[in-house]
């Protein structure tokens, strides 16, 4: 079984990746007009097809990348840096300027595209996802506790993404700025510490 600061170091990287507080936004706009249980039912659908998808390549990701060719070193070193990227974008608003470009259809159907992927389970939480599988020791218990976390934090985003228009009225737009401000800040630093261990682990540092 994984060591607990391993376990809170998945839970939020997870949390930060998929960012359930920056889905709000986006989640009223695709959903603006729909009734409840319509709304209701985008939300699990999006959570479940995200949830296979994360799951896929958790657990086949990284025989994908030996197929491939691509170590598991340089992996999390590029994913380190996708991650910091996307912190960047989190950072200077440009990933909620782009979430709030979306527009709204009562007749659309937003749960597969853009809601479970690219959104939910986008580039930085499927790199994410093979990072933590590879880093989980390789036996089931480290398999099956980032399962687990992985589920509670789809659990979390159903959670976010139901409470979403008294959430929105709660914390404004400038609230939803500021926690997405923390979540990069945090984000940065976990991408880092990804690099740092991809370098290592290639041997060019000690």
């Amino acid at each position: 079984m994984p060591e607990t600061a391993f376990l809170i170091t998945a839970f939020a990287t997870l949390f930060v990746v998929i960012d359930p507080p920056g889905l709000v936004p986006l989640f009223i706009a695709l959903t603006r007009g729909m009734d409840p249980a319509r709304r209701r039912a985008m939300a699990q659908r999006a959570c479940l097809i995200a949830g296979a998808l994360l799951l896929l390549f958790g657990l086949f990701g990284e025989a994908i990348l030996g197929f491939i060719g691509i170590s598991m070193p340089a992996f999390r070193i590029a994913g380190g840096i996708l991650l910091f990227l996307t912190a960047l974008d989190m950072l200077f608003e440009r990933r909620t300027q782009r979430r709030e470009g979306q527009t709204a259809d009562p007749d659309h159907d937003p749960s597969v595209f853009p809601l479970a992927t690219p959104l939910i389970a986008g580039p930085g939480a499927i790199a994410t996802m093979i990072l933590l599988m590879g880093q989980s020791g390789g036996g089931w218990g480290g398999t099956l506790a980032v399962m687990g976390l992985l589920a509670v934090i789809l659990l979390v985003t159903f959670a976010f993404l139901l409470a979403s228009p008294p959430l929105e009225r709660l914390l404004g737009r400038t609230g939803t700025i500021v926690i997405t401000r923390l979540l990069g800040m945090l984000l940065a630093a976990l991408s880092v510490q990804f690099v740092i261990d991809g370098v290592k682990q290639t041997g060019l540092i000690g």
